[in-house]
C-alpha cells in the first residue's frame, strides 16, 4: 500500500482523479487533463504513481526513439482502506480531508472558470443534511448507494454522455 503522502500530493491527486473512470492513458494525454501543470513535473509524478503501483501500464508502443506507455489505475493501491485508515493519526486524516477538500475546491474552480460553465444546466449542486442512523443503519446506506453508483461508474464515454465528478463526505455531527 502506497503511503498516504504519496497519494496527497495535489497533482497526483489530479492523476489518479483523471484515470477514476478507468481510462487508459498515455502522459501526453493526461497533459491534455492537466494543462496547468509543467511536463518534466507531470511525468516525474506518473513515475512515482507508477512505481508505487497506483499506475499500471496497459500498454507500450515505440514513439520516435522512445517508448509512450499507457497507464490505468489500479484502485485498491489509491484508496486508504479500513484497515490503514486505523493505523493514521488523527492529524493524519485531517491533512487528507484538507487534500480532499482542496482539490474539490480546484476542481471546482476549473469548472467554473470554463467559458462554457452553466452550474444550473450542467445540474451541478451541493448539498448537505442530517441523517439518524444506526450502525446497521449506516452500513445499509452505504451498501446501497455503492449497489446504485458501481454499475454507472462502469459506463464508458458516450455521445450523449458527460463525465460528471460525484464527491461524498460522511462523518458524524458533534
Amino acid at each position: 500500500m502506497p503511503s498516504i503522502d504519496l497519494l496527497l500530493h495535489p497533482i497526483r491527486i489530479r492523476i489518479i482523479q483523471a484515470l477514476l473512470d478507468g481510462s487508459e492513458l498515455t502522459t501526453k494525454q493526461l497533459k491534455m487533463h492537466l494543462t496547468d501543470v509543467p511536463s518534466a513535473s507531470l511525468y516525474r509524478h506518473v513515475a512515482m504513481l507508477a512505481d508505487a503501483g497506483v499506475l499500471v501500464v496497459t500498454g507500450e508502443r515505440p514513439v520516435r526513439g522512445t517508448v509512450e506507455r499507457m497507464y490505468a489505475l489500479h484502485l485498491p493501491s489509491a484508496a486508504v482502506g479500513p484497515a490503514e485508515a486505523r493505523t493514521l493519526s488523527l492529524d493524519d486524516h485531517r491533512r487528507a480531508f484538507t487534500a480532499y477538500a482542496a482539490a474539490l475546491l480546484a476542481d471546482f474552480d476549473r469548472y467554473l472558470d470554463d467559458a462554457d460553465a452553466d452550474p444550473v444546466d450542467d445540474g451541478v449542486s451541493f448539498t448537505q443534511m442530517a441523517l439518524w442512523l444506526s450502525d446497521d443503519e449506516l452500513a445499509t446506506l452505504r451498501r446501497k448507494l455503492a449497489e446504485l453508483l458501481v454499475p454507472l461508474s462502469a459506463h464508458r464515454p458516450g455521445k450523449d454522455r458527460t463525465k460528471r465528478i460525484l464527491s461524498t463526505v460522511l462523518m458524524p455531527a458533534r
